[in-house]
C-alpha cells in the first residue's frame, strides 16, 4: 500500500509540475499575442493619424476653382446675409482706440460658439476694405453658407496698422513696412481676446483662421508660421514682398529666414496661397513663397489666376475658395 501511495503521490506531483508549465507556456504566449496586438494597434492608428494629416489639405485640391462660379455675388431669395457690424478695441500695441469690423454669420446665438476667421487688408488701407461691396464678402460668405459649402463662423476684419507715433500709413518705407509688421503683437495682446470677449467665439488653433491681401498677404503669413499654435489655417492671396529678405532693399530686411518657414510642430491644416499671373505690384514674391515651402517641405495649396489683378477681383476668387476650406 505504502509503494503504491508514493507512485500515486509522484504522478501527482508530476502532473502538477506539467500543468504549471503548461500554464506559464500559455501566459507567455498570451503576453506576447497582447504586446503584437498592442504593436500592430499603435501602427495602425500612427499610419491613420499621418494619413488624416496629409490627406485633410489634399481633399480641397480638386474643388479650387480659379474664378468663384458666375452668380456667386448676386444675393438669392431666401438666403439671410449678414451685416458688418463696426467695433472699437483698445491697443495697447498702438496706444490708442482701434477700429475692427465683425461679421457675424446670419443665425448667430450666444449659445452657440463660434470659429474665428481674421482676413487683413493691404498697404495704405484700413478696415472697411473688405467691407466694400466690390469684395461682396458677405454676399459671398452667404451663398456658401447657403449651399452647405462653408461652416458658420465670424468674420474679423482689423485695422493693422500698428504704430504708438503714426496712427496710419504715411508711405512705402521701412517705418511703415515695420507697423504692419507689428500686428501680429496687436492681434495676439489685444484684438484676439476683444474678440472672444465681445462675441461667442470658439477657442483653439482648430477654431482659428487667418489671411490676407498683399501686405495682408505677407504678414498672414509671418502670423501663420511664427504662431502654428494659435492659427489651424493660413491664407494669402498676393502676398506681398518682404516677409523674407530681398537682397539690395533697404525695405525689406525680411521678418525672418527662408529655413524659419517650417512647421516642426502644429502643422497647419490648410496652408493657402493665391495670386495673379499678370500681379506686377507684387512680382514674383508669391512663386518665391511658393518655392521655399516647397524646398522646406511644408504642405500647401497653390490658386494662380490668369488675369485678375492686385485688387479685389483676385481677392474674391481667394476668398471663395479658402471659405470652403475651414473648420470641416
Amino acid at each position: 500500500m505504502k509503494i503504491r501511495n508514493k507512485s500515486i503521490a509522484a504522478i501527482l506531483v508530476m502532473a502538477a509540475l506539467l500543468t504549471a508549465g503548461c500554464s506559464e507556456e500559455n501566459d507567455v504566449q498570451a503576453e506576447t499575442t497582447s504586446l503584437s496586438a498592442t504593436s500592430v494597434q499603435t501602427e495602425t492608428i500612427a499610419e491613420s493619424e499621418s494619413v488624416q494629416e496629409e490627406t485633410y489639405m489634399e481633399q480641397f485640391k480638386d474643388i479650387i476653382t480659379e474664378l468663384a462660379p458666375s452668380g456667386y455675388e448676386d444675393k438669392r431669395d431666401g438666403v439671410q446675409y449678414a451685416e458688418f457690424q463696426k467695433h472699437t478695441y483698445f491697443s495697447s500695441t498702438a496706444g490708442r482706440d482701434t477700429n475692427v469690423n465683425v461679421l457675424l454669420p446670419p443665425d448667430y446665438s450666444e449659445d452657440k460658439e463660434y470659429p474665428v476667421l481674421y482676413i487683413l487688408h493691404g498697404f495704405y488701407d484700413n478696415e472697411d476694405w473688405m467691407t466694400r461691396s466690390v469684395v461682396n464678402l458677405s454676399t459671398i460668405y452667404g451663398n456658401l453658407l447657403a449651399d452647405g459649402k462653408a461652416e458658420e463662423m465670424i468674420i474679423v476684419l482689423p485695422y493693422i496698422f500698428c504704430d504708438k507715433n503714426m496712427p496710419y500709413c504715411t508711405g512705402m518705407d521701412l517705418a511703415n513696412c515695420y507697423a504692419y509688421d507689428n500686428f501680429i503683437n496687436d492681434l495676439t495682446t489685444d484684438l484676439m481676446p476683444f474678440v472672444e470677449e465681445s462675441f461667442s467665439a470658439a477657442k483653439g488653433r482648430e477654431n482659428t483662421a487667418i489671411t490676407g491681401f498683399s501686405m495682408g498677404g505677407r504678414e498672414s503669413l509671418f502670423i501663420g508660421f511664427e504662431r502654428p499654435d494659435l492659427f489651424g489655417y493660413i491664407g494669402a492671396v498676393c502676398p506681398a514682398p518682404g516677409l523674407v529678405e530681398i537682397p539690395g532693399s533697404p525695405m525689406h530686411p525680411g521678418q525672418m529666414k527662408a529655413e524659419e518657414m517650417i512647421f516642426a510642430d502644429n502643422k497647419p491644416y490648410v496652408v493657402f496661397v493665391s495670386s495673379s499671373d499678370v500681379d506686377g505690384v507684387v512680382g514674383s514674391s508669391p512663386n518665391d513663397y511658393r518655392n521655399i515651402m516647397t524646398e522646406n517641405e511644408v504642405e500647401y495649396l497653390s490658386h494662380v489666376m490668369k488675369n485678375t489683378g492686385h485688387d479685389h477681383s483676385s481677392v474674391k476668387p481667394h476668398l471663395y475658395n479658402y471659405l470652403q476650406f475651414l473648420f470641416k
